[in-house]
């Protein structure tokens, strides 16, 4: 493979950047050597958003995206044939841009230091809701500032600041001269970069990764780089080769793709968090509060739902949600492909049952139809930006009154994110009941053990779980007393 410098578009132009390792990050490199010191590093692992910068890129119908990240965790190679855009970029000392206006005249910055990361989320929302000829309300603002974390302003002048830029005149980013350079830098081929033996590689197509792979097994794959990240910031791994499939339109898509001769989902692996989480909520509107409540917008951005899948984390809350609507999970190595329901996929902790040079190439679901009802919470000490303590994602298809199946999945309870088969055996074939309700919670202890650690005790893990499944029982009687209302208004 023929190596060459990394390209992207920064400061109006496009910049190469030769002779840095392939794991250095977009925040090093901003303020290490390209001078852009106003992003700053807080706690180098994408919770506080101190060092949150805007990245730009053509979607398939040619359009320009703009997604806020954590230039903390980001590998500076993933910047290839794409745009980054700082706190440089809008507005400076001479003339302030309408957010970072907003923001003083609202009395949002007190020491400041949070504040560039404060201005390029506001910038991303800015900018959003311009292009859609819409304007955010004060939650829509709130959620999205849930991955900047202030600790001496407050939040109300910085939602008082997100509500006030709308008011002065439109002023956007020049976004024409963005796009013209993401459309030179397409004509690139894929990036294959070498610094002092460290490799990265960026394939475009499933069978060059999958070649990749085959090639070499014991490479580290990298998607969204929100975990990867982690492994040089805090344990300071040496990552020799990184396979990045971050660059594989195919890996991307969603799309409806028949499932067991009914309609289903399909979700590239590496589709975005945020993508495929609102694919999921179209599907199941319960999901949403789960996907706004998943990590941060930052991170959603940049992370992929098949990365989270193959972490194998027993409290990622991504698996739950696809093991209880029924998902399965398609593996590739080589030209072979295989899938097998994702509930199977975990076998021990952070074990799965992945093939050397095999990956992740899609996850494929049903579309439940109106027979399910589908619950999801998620308990965290923190609303925002935190760790499940638990995550349970119950489904049942009731016909008539009765559970014809039922997929109770749960995060946080064991070694594996895994369904609760005792608790679902409990109420299959029988009267949905608030007795029913009960004899699954009863039958539950049968199904995990659950372990006591800085997030929860034993016994509130388990006691939450079991709330959760009365709490199934009185979301379900309260949809049959909505149908049966709404049945007699019809009927009247």
């Amino acid at each position: 493979m023929n190596t060459r410098p990394i390209r992207f578009f920064h400061r109006g132009e496009v910049v190469e950047v030769d002779g840095l390792p392939p794991t250095t990050t977009v925040l090093r490199y901003l303020r290490e050597h390209a001078g852009c010191t106003g992003t700053k590093e807080g706690c180098a692992e994408g919770d506080c958003g101190a060092c949150t910068v805007l990245q730009g890129e053509l979607d398939a119908s040619g359009q320009l995206q703009l997604r806020n990240v954590n230039a903390c965790t980001q590998f500076l190679p993933t910047l290839d044939g794409r745009a980054l855009l700082t706190v440089e970029d809008v507005g400076g000392p001479e003339r302030l841009g309408p957010v970072q206006q907003a923001l003083v005249d609202c009395h949002g910055s007190q020491c400041g230091f949070c504040t560039p990361g404060f201005v390029m989320t506001l910038t991303a929302c800015y900018e959003a809701h311009l292009a859609a000829g819409t304007r955010p309300d004060r939650q829509q603002l709130a959620d999205a500032l849930a991955g900047n974390l202030c600790r001496c302003t407050g939040y109300r002048p910085i939602l008082d600041a997100g509500e006030r830029m709308f008011d002065a005149p439109p002023e956007r980013l020049d976004r024409e001269a963005i796009t013209r350079a993401l459309q030179a830098l397409a004509s690139d081929g894929p990036l294959d970069y070498d610094h002092a033996g460290l490799r990265f590689h960026a394939p475009r197509t499933v069978p060059d990764l999958a070649l990749l792979c085959e090639a070499y097994p014991q490479a580290t794959l990298l998607a969204g780089s929100t975990d990867v990240g982690l492994w040089v910031n805090k344990q300071f791994r040496d990552l020799p080769q990184l396979i990045y499939t971050g660059r594989v339109d195919a890996l991307r898509e969603i799309r409806s793709e028949p499932f067991d001769g009914g309609p289903g989902l399909w979700i590239g692996a590496a589709a975005p968090l945020e993508d495929a989480w609102a694919a999921l909520a179209e599907l199941a509107p319960s999901l949403a509060e789960l996907w706004r409540r998943f990590a941060s917008p930052p991170v959603r951005h940049a992370g992929t739902m098949g990365g989270n899948i193959a972490n194998g984390s027993p409290i990622g809350d991504g698996a739950p949600a696809l093991i209880a609507l029924g998902a399965d999970v398609v593996l590739r190595r080589g030209t072979t492909q295989r899938r097998l329901p994702l509930q199977d996929f975990y076998l021990d902790y952070m074990k799965k049952d992945l093939q050397p040079g095999e990956f992740i190439e899609a996850l494929h679901l049903p579309r439940p139809d109106t027979s399910w009802a589908i619950s999801a919470h998620k308990v965290s000490k923190r609303h925002d930006s935190d760790i499940s303590a638990v995550c349970a994602v119950l489904a049942l298809q009731l016909r008539n009154g009765q559970v014809r199946q039922a997929r109770f999945a749960f995060g946080g309870m064991a070694a594996i994110v895994k369904r609760a088969a005792a608790a679902e055996a409990a109420v299959v074939g029988q009267p949905w009941t608030q007795a029913a309700a009960e004899a699954a919670a009863a039958a539950l202890p049968a199904d995990f053990t659950p372990l006591t650690d800085m997030r929860a005790s034993q016994a509130y893990r388990l006691k939450v779980a079991q709330n959760l499944l009365r709490k199934l029982w009185h979301e379900t009687l309260e949809r049959r007393t909505l149908t049966i209302w709404r049945a007699g208004r019809l009927a009247a």
